[in-house]
């Protein structure tokens, strides 16, 4: 999957930070920026780009009004330095609002969410939706498909993500935290503060244990009752 998108900023210093950001990321490809929402408008009506990055406070046309116009055409990331927009850019259905000055992971977790939006296409040509996520791990960057993951264990400054079928787990520098939110929550459920795990891939308890192979993952107080409800809901009648 690769995302065709551009950015709309009237600060060339703002489209420079962008720019570099999608370059060094794998699944984006920059088409074009533009320094008005006015001269992007036709462009963007075309419906052959993915993702618009857009600053609000521009003149003439700003990012509320733009997004109007191409309602339905793309997907929208709003990029501003006031925080007093963000109610106005989920009623025009943004994908995200992002506060400047913009780092590389807030812009990455905003990218995936539009990935996870988007159809992936098999070789047969059946149109699948399939999810995953990208990590940045050893100076790479590492698609994880979330049907692969069996668990998560959070070590203060960075995750291990343990994955079916791979002997090691990818470690990425990100706080447990920002990765449970990008994770679907019907699916990963924090039992530990320190471990999230996949509940269809739980196999077996043992004693406020969660046993994957030889490792055994706690289930704290404080997330018991949310476990057990989860295993009551698998449970026959």
């Amino acid at each position: 999957m690769n995302l065709k998108c551009c950015i709309i900023d009237d600060e060339p210093l703002a489209v420079e930070l962008l720019a570099s950001y999608v370059e060094k990321t794998p699944y984006l490809s920059l088409v074009d920026t533009f320094s008005s929402a006015l001269q992007a408008v036709e462009r963007v009506m075309r419906g052959d780009i993915d993702l618009v990055f857009c600053d609000i406070q521009m003149p003439n046309l700003n990012g509320l009004e733009f997004s109007h116009l191409v309602e339905g055409k793309t997907h929208i990331v709003f990029t501003t330095a006031f925080g007093q927009y963000a109610v106005d850019s989920y009623k025009v259905d943004a994908v995200d609002y992002l506060l400047k000055p913009i780092s590389y992971q807030h812009f990455l977790k905003a990218t995936q969410k539009v990935l996870r939006m988007m159809p992936c296409v098999s070789s047969s040509g059946i149109s699948t939706h399939e999810e995953f996520i990208f990590v940045k791990s050893d100076y790479k960057l590492r698609q994880i498909f979330l049907n692969k993951i069996l668990y998560i264990e959070g070590l203060k400054d960075y995750v291990k993500i343990y994955v079916e079928d791979e002997p090691h787990p990818i470690l990425s520098l990100l706080s447990l935290k920002s990765l449970e939110e990008m994770l679907p929550s019907e699916r990963f459920m924090r039992v530990h503060r320190s471990f999230i795990v996949q509940g269809c891939k739980i196999g077996l308890i043992d004693r406020n244990r969660i046993v994957f192979g030889k490792q055994y993952i706690p289930i704290s107080e404080t997330y018991k009752n949310a476990v057990m409800q989860y295993i009551e809901q698998h449970m026959p009648r």
